[in-house]
């Protein structure tokens, strides 16, 4: 054999025996990018019968992609790139992935090491490329045909999907030197199995394991402590990187078509004395607040809500935390705590509203100085990562002297306001379980009626005013687009949303619905690119109807992300908010500044984006009035291939609707707060003489409730939105 065809076979041997441990590692999709110098990569994975290919032109495209399929899924997604400027093209997704704790496998092709740094084409330093953003990195051997090696390959491949999933979750590299040539070696299928160390016939139940964390195969009476000090290799046993013939067991009773290495990431429990501890502690506080930022666990909700009832605390709940949609999957009344155990049914607004502490109108209620000072909290728990609204924010600092509790399982610090009195790194469903259960021993909760009440009457209030304020614009409103896909999204449905103004009309507008609709958002590090791509990964990792939201500027940002809908018949409906410009800086000072703002700030596109969307096969409708924009919502998601539905606004007269609507807010929440109309209508139109926009100091850099619409500073062209 000459040395071309062993380059050719230990390539064969050694990536097939890395992707084939992908597989058994759980890994189902591949988003592969072209290139020649990533053939080994790409073509084995090709090959692979457990693993869905998605091929992209755009490595940065494919890179987001790969982002909201994980997202949906939560599972990792591999990526695959050629060498060069490629693999840099992965970098802004892989900070959004690291920041919202995404698990990614970056699976960079590279020229070997005699070829590095002396001037070779399309040769870079890719070595630890990503920097602080992976969770892992590694600078593959070159590929081997020996024994060792092959143990190798699986081992990293088993470690990296290990280390992706293990909380909190996130990207890793694996860079990988390819000589020459590059085309696997034809004819040769049952000597590279055999050097792959895997028995040609198919492995059976190489499905998605039912277990979390235990790879794709189920592991009947395994006992997760016995695992440190077992020998998944004994002597006498398989050949290296083979696990037993159909039907047998390996030393973990294990049945075949495991990992070559099996990892078990376990929670980080709470020790029962300090369970105790809370419950004795948080059954004192009379006026105990819980926040769920985005990224809270789902498991987590439940427990959260059923805590929050017990204690007599409101939730307040981000859209991104999955508890604004479908509270009845959260558990019965009784599993909140029994019937009347907050008070009676008209206590808390309304019946049966003792058994709803979810709050989701804060943002803006707690804009303006009567609100915040009205609630003044004893304590602050929060889950979850930083959440959207910067009132909320505000309202943190505001209480800096009030004990803040941030419970984080992924160890991380998430305290931007730092004030966190305390950091508990630990399982946020079992903490709550925990506490639950040690409650009755700790005495009864000394929070609820009143205190609860009160958050309740200014959410409903305040939602109430909103819904009137909204109806009444006789010009379409960016914020009540979100109104609307609360009553049009059916149950299994997605929602995605972009950054810079969306997201944030998503807190203020989207109130808590009983369907179960999930919500998407890039706010690790909150940028406007790739939220086309994100979304298209999402829509291709879920079972229902996806709707993005998504401003002009975002969209053409990544407009050709939407060549993934087309290659892949993707179903979406993108809603498409054209305001034609940078919509979140009219509520920026920037704007008090006209002589440079259209230039600078503005940036006025001018494009009709009908064209485009239909060059990729998509259907394009431009709604004026409600019904046209629910008839095009409705017809996209029923009818399914890729619908964009534009909103067009326009930007000064949307700072006017914002301002117009939240003085209504405004006065409804003065008129909870003194007690007057306790939020009817007649307390929801307020005093309009003193909420008139120019008085009161509404212009834009003074007016709260506009200021708190926007981050203090602007979204860059990068994707730089604040959060």
């Amino acid at each position: 054999m000459n040395g071309g065809h062993r380059v050719q076979q230990a390539a064969y041997a050694y990536v097939g025996a890395f992707v084939d441990e992908l597989a058994r590692a759980g890994v189902r999709h591949v988003c592969i990018c072209p290139g020649s110098r990533s053939t080994p990569l790409a073509m084995l994975a090709a090959e692979h019968p457990d693993v869905r290919v998605w091929m992209h032109i755009d490595e940065r495209s494919a890179a987001f992609f790969a982002l909201g399929l994980a997202k949906a899924t939560g599972t990792p997604v591999a990526l695959v790139a050629t060498s060069g400027t490629a693999v840099v093209n992965f970098m802004p997704a892989v900070v959004e992935a690291y920041y919202s704790r995404v698990p990614l496998l970056l699976l960079t092709a590279d020229r070997p090491p005699e070829l590095r740094d002396v001037g070779t084409n399309q040769t870079i330093d890719q070595v630890r490329l990503y920097g602080g953003h992976v969770k892992w990195s590694v600078d593959m051997p070159l590929p081997e045909a020996a024994e060792a090696m092959v143990r190798y390959a699986r081992m990293a491949a088993s470690r990296a999907v290990a280390t992706a999933k293990a909380v909190p979750a996130g990207p890793v590299h694996l860079n990988f030197p390819l000589r020459e040539p590059l085309v696997p070696l034809p004819g040769t299928d049952g000597e590279a199995a055999r050097l792959q160390g895997r028995r040609q016939r198919p492995v059976p139940g190489l499905g998605p394991s039912p277990v979390p964390g235990l790879g794709p195969s189920p592991v009947p009476g395994l006992d997760p402590s016995r695992i440190p000090g077992l020998d998944p290799r004994p002597s006498g046993g398989p050949a290296p990187g083979e696990r037993p013939a159909q039907g047998g067991s390996d030393v973990l009773g294990a049945t075949a078509g495991l990992p070559y290495t099996l990892v078990v990431d376990g929670p980080r429990g709470l020790p029962r004395a300090e369970a105790e501890a809370l419950a004795t502690a948080w059954s004192r506080v009379q006026r105990g607040v819980i926040v769920c930022g985005p990224d809270t666990p789902e498991d987590a909700a439940g427990p959260v809500v059923r805590l929050a009832a017990a204690l007599g605390w409101p939730v307040l709940a981000d859209p991104l935390s999955g508890l604004r949609t479908a509270p009845a999957a959260l558990g019965s009344p009784g599993a909140l705590g029994s019937p009347g155990a907050l008070g009676s049914p008209g206590a808390l607004g309304s019946p049966g509203a003792e058994t709803s502490v979810i709050i989701d109108a804060y943002d803006v209620f707690l804009r303006g100085d009567d609100a915040a000072e009205a609630l003044r909290p004893d304590m602050i728990v929060r889950f979850g990562a930083l959440p959207v609204s910067k009132p909320l924010l505000r309202y943190f600092e505001r209480w800096r002297d009030v004990p803040q509790v941030v419970i984080d399982g992924g160890a991380g610090w998430r305290d931007p306001a730092l004030s966190a009195a305390a950091m508990l790194h630990v399982d946020p469903k079992g903490l709550c379980e925990a506490v639950l259960a040690a409650l009755p021993a700790a005495g009864a909760a000394s929070g609820g009626r009143d205190w609860l009440a009160l958050w309740r009457r200014l959410n409903e209030a305040v939602r109430r005013a909103l819904r009137q304020a909204s109806a009444a614009q006789p010009n379409m409103f960016e914020g009540r687009v979100f109104e609307e896909l609360a009553e049009l999204l059916p149950d299994g449905s997605a929602l995605y949303v972009g950054n810079s103004m969306p997201v944030r009309d998503l807190d203020a507008f989207f109130p808590v619905i009983d369907r179960r609709v999930r919500i998407f958002g890039n706010r690790g590090a909150s940028g406007i690119d790739g939220v086309v791509s994100s979304a298209l990964g999402a829509a291709a990792g879920t079972d229902g109807p996806l709707v993005l939201v998504i401003g002009d500027l975002s969209f053409y940002h990544d407009l050709n992300g939407l060549l993934a809908a087309k290659l892949h018949r993707l179903d979406a409906t993108i809603v498409l908010i054209n305001n034609d410009g940078g919509g979140i800086f009219s509520f920026l000072p920037q704007s008090e500044h006209p002589r440079h703002f259209e230039l600078l700030f503005g940036t006025p596109l001018g494009l009709d984006f009908e064209p485009a969307v239909r060059m990729y096969g998509g259907r394009f409708v431009r709604a004026d009035d409600w019904e046209t924009f629910r008839t095009a919502v409705r017809r996209g998601m029923e009818q399914g291939g890729l619908h964009v539905v534009e909103v067009t606004t326009e930007r000064a007269r949307n700072v006017q609707q914002h301002r117009e609507i939240m003085a209504a807010a405004r006065a409804a929440v003065r008129a909870v707060v003194r007690g007057g109309a306790q939020g009817t209508e007649a307390g929801a139109a307020g005093s309009e003489e003193d909420d008139a926009p120019g008085k009161g100091g509404a212009s834009v850099e003074n007016d709260a409730s506009v200021q708190d619409q926007a981050p203090a500073d602007a979204p860059g062209r990068a994707g730089g939105d604040a959060p």
